[in-house]
């Protein structure tokens, strides 16, 4: 997700290491809920076994987490890393259009209708 240039102070892009922790909080995040509903689900259906309830949901929500934040962050870090060549492509396609002056003559072929 590119930073918009007027953001912060001089429009710095975060670090690729900056963008592992944020990758880890939102697969860890998910990884919590994700947890949650299948740990009590669980816990509903079969009941909470010898370690109570309490520590079972723990050890869902704790084993989802980490494992939903692990793969997070390595999948957002390797979307990070792009090659130069890649990155020039990427600015050239998506740079502003270029404003025509009011006398351009359109090639054969290429019309505005509006005219």
């Amino acid at each position: 997700m590119p930073i918009p240039v007027g953001a912060g102070g001089g429009g710095h892009a975060p670090s690729t290491f900056d963008k592992l922790k944020m990758g880890g909080m939102m697969g860890g995040s998910v990884g919590l809920i994700i947890g949650f509903i299948f740990g009590f689900t669980n816990i509903v259906r079969f009941g909470p076994g010898p370690n109570g309830m309490l520590r079972t949901l723990g050890q869902y929500m704790l084993g989802s987490a980490a494992t939903f934040g692990f793969f997070m962050a390595i999948g957002t870090t390797i979307r990070t890393e792009s090659s130069p060549i890649a990155a020039e492509a990427f600015a050239r396609i998506n740079r502003r259009p270029m404003i025509l002056p009011r006398q351009y003559q359109y090639p054969r072929g290429v019309r505005n209708e509006k005219n």
